[in-house]
């Protein structure tokens, strides 16, 4: 079945309807979390938020996030959850906290922004309507620095009736927000992009190395890269990285690894074909295994 993604461009307005915003309950105050939830606080919103890892929000309360001491806590009175959390079980572990005291929060959005894949999705969403609760599948395009920016891309799906309500959200988080069409089609489009990443990521790395061998110096190649119409702005600059050695991570191996494994998956089920999305996972997962799952993902180049 083909899914129209028929998307919607809009960037951010003003920050003034920031303030008729209900509560915020963020669950997941990690590298992108704890930015996102530090943006939301700065910007007049009241943000409560937990984290498995209680010394990541003591972190950000001088942002204005005030720390809670459970999930349950967070959500008491929120009009909307965030969560951002490491993957899908993580999520249905904090969500299973929730479930019986969510009678008390009529009217809670419940904003899914990790990268979780399609089946996971789908059960939040089936799980969310069983207890009465609007749910939105908004993941991010962007990584760490973009995230304390307010520079993400919002990919979002979700009940058309409700966008006003979470639209002032997402205009502090990023810089534009693609309106997707129905709960699923967020997920969908990221795990293409991330695909698209994980192949580019790949394919520096590949060439960098090839560029070696054949005696070649890489950095002036990226040079010449960069004077033609081949030059991606993300490959260019995972490259300077990768020759750099420099592998403080922007987009941690572990995470790449995780979407690139999601965007396999979904592959098969649908009957698509990644064969340079399938080639790469042995290596990347070598890699990870070497040391370097929390590097970020440019550390690939270091594992033949």
């Amino acid at each position: 079945m083909t899914t129209q993604l028929a998307a919607q461009q809009s960037t951010p307005d003003s920050p003034g309807p920031a303030r008729r915003t209900p509560p915020i309950a963020f669950l997941g105050i990690g590298r992108m979390g704890g930015p996102m939830a530090a943006n939301l606080a700065r910007a007049g919103l009241e943000v409560r938020a937990w984290n498995r890892t209680a010394g990541r929000v003591g972190a950000v309360a001088e942002d204005g996030v005030i720390p809670a001491a459970s999930p349950a806590r967070a959500v008491d009175g929120a009009g909307i959850l965030i969560t951002m959390l490491a993957d899908g079980p993580a999520t249905e572990q904090v969500w299973r906290g929730l479930a019986g005291g969510l009678a008390e929060n009529p009217g809670l959005i419940w904003v899914q922004m990790a990268t979780v894949g399609l089946d996971w999705t789908q059960r939040f969403a089936d799980v969310a309507g069983r207890h009465g609760v609007s749910f939105f599948d908004a993941p991010v395009s962007g990584s760490q620095g973009p995230a304390a920016a307010g520079e993400l891309v919002i990919l979002a799906s979700g009940p058309s009736g409700l966008r006003e309500a979470v639209a002032p959200v997402f205009d502090i988080l990023g810089r534009a927000t693609a309106w997707l069409g129905p709960a699923g089609n967020g997920t969908r489009a990221k795990l293409v992009l991330n695909n698209w990443l994980a192949d580019l990521a790949e394919t520096t790395a590949e060439n960098l190395s090839f560029a070696r061998r054949l005696g070649l110096d890489p950095g002036a190649l990226i040079d010449l890269l960069e004077s033609t119409p081949l030059a991606a702005p993300y490959a260019m600059q995972k490259a300077r990285v990768m020759l750099a050695g420099d592998f403080a991570p922007a987009f941690a191996l572990k995470h790449a690894l995780k979407d690139a494994d999601l965007a396999a998956r979904a592959a098969r089920e649908s009957g698509a074909e990644l064969p340079l999305t399938q080639a790469l996972l042995p290596r990347w997962r070598r890699a990870a295994a070497s040391g370097h799952a929390e590097d970020d993902v440019a550390a690939i180049y270091t594992t033949p």
